[in-house]
């Protein structure tokens, strides 16, 4: 593969519209990433694409932007399609093109994803969509139903390619790039390049170019520390691993979805916010913890390796291991959560004497030697309460009313009377609105959202925590 670019040119480089060019000054993208100065030039010629990139990397962009650059906004037919392997990495590259695509008001952008019912997914369709982002065995499904067609489609982009394909996906993939006209424009991105990366690509993608850049975090930033500790002791080490280091946001990867079920109840009950994410939750569900994670709710998310790969969370201050992974590349993977730009972070992680071979198989895959400390070093670093900074808030009525996060900003910030340093970020869902606030406030914007109209409707504003408490009970 190509070495990539080691300066950092400006986007004002290349060949975008004014449009463009000034939505990325406006988001702060000024310096091309190395997957971006890489990849851009040769996508923005038209010529297929095979990168190696991890997370993190910008790839998101490196992708948009060139399947931006060819839409034809007045064909509402479907031009572009991102294959993810996940929900989530699928509703995350949703977001990132829509921030892309603001300068152009009327693009529509849907994601089909398992999870969902088929029926509002098809009857959106039906409406037209420019493109679409989905995982492929939905958009499988609505092939062989019908209800997607690809005729006028000129980008494919296949984003975590080595994931989808050890998830199980490869026939779909097949299939699904099969359904494509020829004479597309393919972009495969993956982390990793074994040769069944090699195998895929060679059946559906025409004369490639290849980038390649390395891992986005570098071992300096990540401080790895371990501790041992045995069957009783785990799951309150972490609560004695988050009161001591005071992490402002944290992952804590557990193997199994009970053990992330026992862990929130144990750090519950010591006063931590914890949430957690796991393959046996309701995809509402999942859609409302990734929101509340992101957006400084709660201080920590427990999750299995379904978070492993595909979300990118700013700012993340620590990973906590409280299993060993049998795999070491999911390591890896874990620990590249935090630690990222300019940013340094923790890896903190507990094991056991059975886990001792596990620990000496990352040790010859890392090449260094575990550094180990004792749990008694461990004391809460204040008395003070492990809070997160904001609350979240939901508002009844969200795209299928066209609210917009503007909508919403502009009555806390008017008639509200509430000062937008004190507004955390807003996510529109097809049928709801997430505000985070500063904690201190929360009760009083829900009164001032209950009595203040929104775009001109009433609408009905409540804790989150209230609304997920009262679904419980």
């Amino acid at each position: 593969m190509s070495t990539p670019q080691t300066d950092a040119p400006s986007f004002s480089s290349l060949p975008l519209s004014p449009a463009m060019q000034a939505t990325l000054q406006s988001l702060g993208y000024l310096s091309m990433t190395p997957i971006q100065a890489s990849s851009l030039p040769l996508t923005l010629a038209g010529n297929d694409l095979i990168a190696q990139a991890k997370t993190g990397s910008g790839k998101t962009a490196a992708f948009a932007i060139p399947l931006l650059h060819k839409l034809d906004v007045r064909n509402p037919t479907v031009q572009a399609m991102v294959l993810c392997p996940t929900r989530e990495l699928a509703d995350q590259v949703c977001q990132e093109i829509r921030r892309l695509a603001r300068s152009e008001a009327n693009i529509k952008v849907l994601t089909l994803c398992g999870g969902s019912t088929m029926r509002p997914q098809i009857e959106s369709l039906a409406y037209g969509a420019h493109i679409v982002v989905g995982t492929p065995g939905r958009i499988m499904d609505h092939l062989e139903r019908g209800t997607l067609d690809l005729r006028s489609l000129n980008t494919l982009v296949l984003d975590e390619a080595d994931r989808m394909l050890d998830m199980g996906f490869h026939d779909s993939m097949i299939y699904v790039a099969r359904q494509c006209p020829k004479d597309r424009q393919t972009m495969l991105f993956s982390a990793t390049y074994p040769d069944t990366i090699a195998k895929l690509s060679a059946q559906f993608l025409r004369q490639p170019k290849e980038v390649k850049v390395a891992a986005t975090h570098e071992a300096s930033k990540i401080r790895q520390r371990w501790y041992q500790v045995d069957r009783e002791t785990r799951l309150d080490a972490v609560t004695k691993l988050l009161l001591h280091y005071r992490p402002a946001s944290t992952i804590a990867f557990c193997n199994t979805k009970q053990q992330c079920r026992d862990l929130v109840d144990v750090l519950t009950a010591h006063g931590i916010e914890a949430i957690a994410l796991h393959g046996d939750l309701e995809q509402r569900d999942r859609d409302q913890v990734l929101i509340q994670f992101a957006n400084r709710s709660a201080s920590v998310l427990v999750a299995t390796d379904v978070a492993a790969r595909g979300l990118d969370i700013a700012n993340l201050a620590a990973v906590i291991n409280v299993d060993v992974t049998p795999d070491p590349e999911v390591h890896i993977h874990r620990i590249g959560r935090t630690g990222r730009g300019d940013a340094e972070g923790w890896a903190l992680n507990l094991a056991s004497m059975s886990e001792m071979g596990r620990v000496g198989n990352l040790e010859l895959l890392q090449k260094r030697e575990s550094e180990w400390h004792k749990l008694e070093e461990l004391t809460p670093a204040s008395d003070e309460p492990l809070l997160p900074p904001m609350v979240t808030i939901q508002l009844l009525g969200g795209r299928k009313e066209k609210l917009r996060p503007g909508d919403l900003l502009g009555a806390l910030t008017g008639e509200c009377g509430f000062v937008g340093s004190q507004i955390g970020k807003i996510n529109v869902t097809d049928f709801h609105t997430y505000v985070a606030v500063d904690r201190d406030i929360a009760d009083q914007v829900v009164t001032q959202l209950n009595r203040v109209p929104v775009k001109g409707k009433k609408t009905k504003a409540r804790l989150l925590k209230d609304v997920q408490r009262q679904e419980r009970d």
